[in-house]
């Protein structure tokens, strides 16, 4: 199996296009729902170090963004831990827990997307 220098750019640009789009809305969210997702998660001990990054410009409201998709994604291992209340996350409103949970399997795809086209590009000689 051979691709084509048009198949290897529409393959990386379809990728990179969407990592870019999923930080685009993760940052819209980061400046316009902020506050509302930090005050539904102010008895949750796993955010106190992941607060300070909400003044550390873009990048670190993307990190504090992605942290709360992360968290309530998958909020089992914190619950456990005791670091998430129930409470919180049962209070926390269901259309941002959807949209976060989609954003971050979205992540996790297009992440394991270019993991296997790095595989693949590895398997096949794409360098020649």
């Amino acid at each position: 199996m051979s691709l084509n220098t048009a198949d290897k750019i529409f393959l990386v640009v379809v990728d990179f296009a969407g990592i870019f789009m999923v930080s685009g809305i993760y940052l819209h969210m980061a400046y316009t729902k902020m506050d509302l997702m930090l005050d539904h998660l102010k008895n949750s001990a796993v955010l106190s170090p992941l607060t300070t990054l909400r003044h550390g410009g873009p990048w670190g409201k993307l990190l504090l963004i992605g942290g709360i998709s992360g968290i309530v994604t998958f909020p089992g291992f914190y619950l456990k831990r005791g670091e998430l209340s129930a409470e919180d996350l049962n209070n926390f409103p269901l259309p941002f827990k959807r949209k976060l949970a989609v954003l971050q399997w979205s992540v996790i795809g297009l992440l394991g997307f270019a993991a296997l086209l790095w595989v693949i590009g590895k398997v096949v000689g794409w360098h020649q």
